[in-house]
């Protein structure tokens, strides 16, 4: 598999498939990944197309994000300046995910709805289309713009998440809970060998440790936005910690004695999510959370309760 490909999802990623469904964009797109960085007149005269139907075909590019443009001086004035920001395209036809039992209820939350958060530079938040706020400034993380947040880091502290327990609206008691999220560690660029001890609380009460291994950069993320900077982090692993009647586990993996019956989620109308890196912990090497727009996997914060029916 190329180092820097887009997975395209034809009922969704409609752009990306108009910009692909016309032989001459797809000869720029040759030319482009054989000759990154040439201006519009040599691509014309390379791809034998007239300049002004390179430009019409270029805006449609553009517009798919599939082709970055630069503007640079030149001898005469500006010129602008052509990438291909794709090595390789992969149309995918996803199978539908399987439906969940009855006795499982789920909630998506999305990264930037954190109800609370302390934490230490360097740190940032970014939505798919650009940086938020200011970088390494904590403040930044109560920005209105959060909102929008697909990837947020930070070297130490917590952000905080407050999902809705539907069990107990529907009158029913938790018998599991499982949170799924893609995480790595932060090292300024991006290093595989760099511990960091995440820690997860649900409703105050730290339910155990896991260690990420590293902070991942040796190739683009599968859904990582052209924008962003190839030497930032990339991608993390998915992970899911998962409370139950045996105690804590991450897939499936024991890490503490915590058991969901421990976590009094019957009598809660919220369960209260705390993702952490402790300054003072073994590994205090940073975490990065992978949104919707980042990473690997098409998904923000994932809340699983397992209902005793």
């Amino acid at each position: 598999m190329s180092s820097n490909f887009l997975v395209i999802d034809p009922e969704k990623d409609l752009a990306a498939i108009k910009g692909v469904s016309s032989l001459p964009r797809i000869k720029l797109l040759k030319e482009l990944s054989k000759r990154p960085g040439i201006n519009v007149n040599e691509l014309a005269q390379v791809s034998g197309l007239p300049q002004s139907s390179v430009s019409a075909h270029l805006q449609v590019l553009e517009k798919a994000g599939l082709v970055r443009t630069e503007t640079q001086k030149a001898r005469k004035g500006n010129q602008k300046i052509c990438f291909a920001v794709y090595d390789e395209l992969v149309v995918t036809f996803h199978a539908a995910a399987p439906a969940l039992s009855s006795d499982t209820i789920e909630v998506s939350m999305p990264l930037g709805l954190y109800t609370n958060n302390s934490v230490t530079g360097p740190c940032g938040i970014c939505s798919t289309e650009g940086i938020i706020g200011l970088l390494d400034v904590p403040e930044t993380f109560m920005d209105p713009e959060r909102m929008k947040t697909s990837l947020l880091w930070f070297t130490s502290g917590f952000v905080e998440y407050q999902f809705p327990n539907n069990a107990k609206l529907r009158g029913d008691s938790i018998e599991s809970i499982e949170i799924a999220m893609e995480v790595s560690s932060e090292v300024p660029g991006t290093l595989a060998n760099w511990p960091s001890d995440i820690v997860l609380s649900i409703n105050g009460k730290e339910i155990g440790e896991w260690t990420s291994p590293g902070d991942y950069g040796d190739h683009r993320g599968t859904y990582t936005p052209g924008w962003w900077k190839l030497k930032g982090s990339q991608y993390g692993m998915l992970k899911t910690w998962s409370v139950g009647p045996g105690g804590t586990f991450v897939d499936g993996i024991r890490i503490s004695d915590i058991k969901a019956q421990d976590l009094d989620l019957d009598h809660h109308r919220s369960v209260r999510l705390r993702i952490e890196v402790k300054a003072e912990g073994r590994h205090p090497g940073g975490i990065n959370i992978f949104g919707r727009g980042f990473g690997n996997y098409a998904q923000d914060i994932i809340l699983r309760l397992k209902t005793n029916k």
